[in-house]
């Protein structure tokens, strides 16, 4: 880990000790993915370049794209005016973020009247990118 991590003290952390995280492509500005960070997510990923969150269903730490291959290079690390979420202006390997195969999780779109639609395609079949090993 880095010697001086002080900088995470200037984050606020709910009373899970963690903090929501945003990953945005850096050329486009798309929101791809909501993600949440612990301080050893943050620092880790500050540290590799390459985003690692907290699996609040799994309870650990989660490299983004352990499974997929589909990894998130970091290119810069903002926070927000109140320091309670964070930023990643990212690279996504693969151009794939969404485990449903998408390029971005937020595939779906209201609809006036109720419902929802898928409004981005999938790229790749889930079942061809988890593949058991």
């Amino acid at each position: 880990m880095s010697e001086d991590t002080r900088w995470l003290n200037d984050v606020v952390w709910d009373e899970q000790g963690l903090v929501p995280a945003i990953a945005q492509d850096a050329q486009t500005g798309e929101v791809l993915m909501f993600a949440w960070m612990n301080r050893e997510a943050l620092e880790l990923t500050a540290v590799r370049r390459e985003a690692v969150y907290w699996s609040r269903s799994r309870r650990k730490l989660w490299h983004k794209g352990e499974e997929s291959g589909h990894t998130q290079r970091v290119h810069e690390i903002r926070m927000d005016c109140d320091g309670d979420v964070v930023l990643l202006k990212i690279e996504q390997v693969g151009g794939i973020a969404c485990h449903t195969g998408r390029r971005s999780c937020f595939f779906q779109r209201h609809l006036d009247g109720g419902g929802w639609e898928d409004v981005e395609p999938v790229l790749k079949d889930p079942a061809d990118i988890y593949v058991k090993k």
